[in-house]
């Protein structure tokens, strides 16, 4: 059994940050490639950034790159996605996404930027 559990989310002014946490339970995390992905509202879920099992592969969308930055912590079974210069664009409900042999989802966060 994996689980997925987020956290982090809130909200934050335009410009500013906020770091998610995906904790994961289980014995899949080292050898997993973990993901973020995010759904606005009336939205399908879209991919954000992903990090490979060992961390060294990190990759990203055009619309987050060089603001969000994915990292993990293969000892804590973490992986995190730190946001920077947040738009309001930015805002939706952010999943957690674990991939091995099977494919697990956390229950997600909600991240609004506003004013």
């Amino acid at each position: 059994q994996v689980q997925l559990v987020e956290s982090g989310g809130g909200l934050v002014q335009p410009g500013g940050s906020l770091r998610l946490s995906c904790a994961a339970s289980g014995n899949i995390f080292s050898r997993s490639t973990m993901g973020w992905y995010r759904q606005a509202p009336g939205e399908q879920r879209k991919w954000v950034a992903t990090i490979s099992s060992g961390g060294s592969t990190t990759t990203y969308a055009d619309s987050v790159r060089g603001r969000f930055t994915i990292s993990r912590d293969n000892a804590k079974t973490t992986v995190y996605l730190q946001m920077n210069s947040l738009k309001p664009e930015d805002t939706a409900v952010y999943y957690c996404n674990a991939k091995s042999t099977f494919t697990y989802w956390g229950q997600g966060t909600q991240v609004t930027v506003s004013s």
